[in-house]
């Protein structure tokens, strides 16, 4: 709340929906669906603040790979 985003999709898929899912299966598909860096940036603080989970981190850090990559083509 209080957030201010040009994404619809940030407001349906808030950090807290991507990565605290049931299982993992839901925790990754949260990350493999972020679209942009902004929300990789909110998904990253919100784990580094609530779970701080390193296998959690490492997968976000490969999706900014990922991401990066693609601005790239």
């Amino acid at each position: 709340m209080g957030q201010s985003t040009d994404n619809d999709e940030d407001d349906e898929f808030p950090p807290e929906k991507r990565l605290e899912a049931p299982n993992h299966r839901l925790i990754e598909a949260g990350i493999a669906t972020i679209p942009d860096m902004e929300t990789l940036r909110e998904c990253v603080a919100y784990e580094n603040a609530h779970q701080n989970r390193t296998p959690i981190l490492k997968r976000l850090d490969r999706k900014a790979a990922d991401l990066r990559e693609a601005e790239n083509e």
